[in-house]
């Protein structure tokens, strides 16, 4: 028998909500072993993100990974945690913020933006259920994730897809695949750099970094290497570059298998080693800031190039929750929501004094508009 979520009272002429459901990958509660431990076996356990036989890849994770792994890992955490928490959390929770006053102001209490975790908390679930007892009838899922990968943005809507097939009153769901080659977020990422470089001054070469996956996922058919190869190019074109002035490579690799090349680190320790004095890098393929930016490309990367004879090396922050970013999202959002836009107040409580009167038994038949 299916295992269907009860769903809550329904009272006929409740105005029905939109909601816009952001998702990041993730971040541990704490910077502890402890709190990686969970995080790191629901983010490692994902099939679309080790993509090994399942049986033998439970015994390396659950045998040695998850042994090891928290406790390193959770040094590098710390060296990142700020006052208020994880950066990644905090920096996605304060655009989910802004997105929602944005909309408001168009949309009034018709709309819900609220902010979920592929792993970790605040899960996808437990958002999912906010908006069912707000009556959020529409759902539009917009991943924090520039480029597609079934690594990223598949594996939420695997999430996603799953539970609501556990609804039995589902609701209407639209997604955003990617925005990888939107104007708005190319013009963003070359304003932050050309501000970027007028108060910090411009290095010799620009890096572009963007988290890495497996050769052989992108040989299967994941987009992701093109939809990273098409942003750096047109964030070069809008910066004037040549092609001998930038480098796009591939950091965070895991694991004994091959990844996509060039790597960031390998590049870094060339380049030093070639003569190259001074490099700037950033991340265009994480939304926000997070370990992966703050602590191996800004800080490890970092001591890589210097070690090697590098003598300026600058990290350019990601969007984050500045303006610029808001102004995409709110974009994005708008772009997506057509054909959803909210009723006029009036519409709406017509609309619930004629359903109550039906109910009641006042009228026999009601024509809404």
């Amino acid at each position: 028998m299916a295992n269907y979520i009860r769903q809550s009272a329904y009272a006929h002429g409740e105005p029905q909500r939109t909601g816009i459901l952001l998702v990041n990958l993730g971040t541990p509660e704490e910077p502890t072993a402890q709190a990686l431990r969970p995080y790191l076996r629901q983010f490692l356990g994902d099939p679309r993100v080790i993509e090994w036989p399942a049986w033998l890849w439970k015994l390396i994770l659950n045998g040695i990974i998850l042994n090891v792994r928290p406790k390193k890992s959770a040094k590098l955490y710390q060296s990142i945690w700020t006052k208020d928490g994880s950066p990644l959390l905090v920096y996605s929770q304060n655009l989910a913020n802004k997105l929602q006053a944005n909309l408001q102001a168009e949309w009034g209490d018709n709309i819900r933006v609220a902010l979920a975790m592929r792993y970790g908390r605040p899960s996808i679930a437990d958002k999912l259920a906010e908006f069912r007892a707000a009556n959020v009838q529409r759902i539009l899922v917009l991943p924090l994730f520039p480029q597609y990968s079934a690594t990223t943005t598949a594996t939420i809507y695997d999430i996603v897809f799953d539970e609501l097939r556990r609804y039995r009153w589902m609701p209407e769901l639209r997604t955003v695949t990617d925005y990888h080659d939107n104007p708005l977020y190319i013009q963003a990422l070359a304003d932050s750099i050309r501000t970027f470089w007028a108060e910090n001054g411009r290095s010799a070469k620009l890096l572009y970094s963007f988290h890495g996956i497996p050769k052989s996922y992108f040989e299967k058919g994941d987009p992701y290497y093109c939809f990273c190869q098409k942003t750096a190019r047109l964030v070069s074109e809008n910066l004037g570059l040549s092609d001998d002035e930038y480098q796009l490579c591939f950091q965070s690799r895991f694991g004994p298998e091959e990844w996509l090349q060039p790597y960031t680190d390998k590049t870094l320790e060339q380049w030093a080693h070639d003569g190259l004095t001074s490099v700037d890098t950033l991340c265009p393929g994480f939304a926000v800031d997070c370990l992966e930016t703050l602590e191996e490309m800004a800080e490890q990367n970092r001591e890589i190039f210097l070690e090697a004879g590098g003598q300026q090396y600058q990290y350019i922050p990601c969007l984050n929750d500045s303006d610029a970013q808001l102004k995409l999202f709110t974009n994005l959002a708008q772009r997506h929501l057509q054909g959803w836009e909210p009723a006029p107040g009036e519409a709406v409580r017509a609309s619930a004094q004629a359903f109550a009167a039906h109910k009641n038994g006042h009228v026999k038949e009601t024509a809404v508009a």
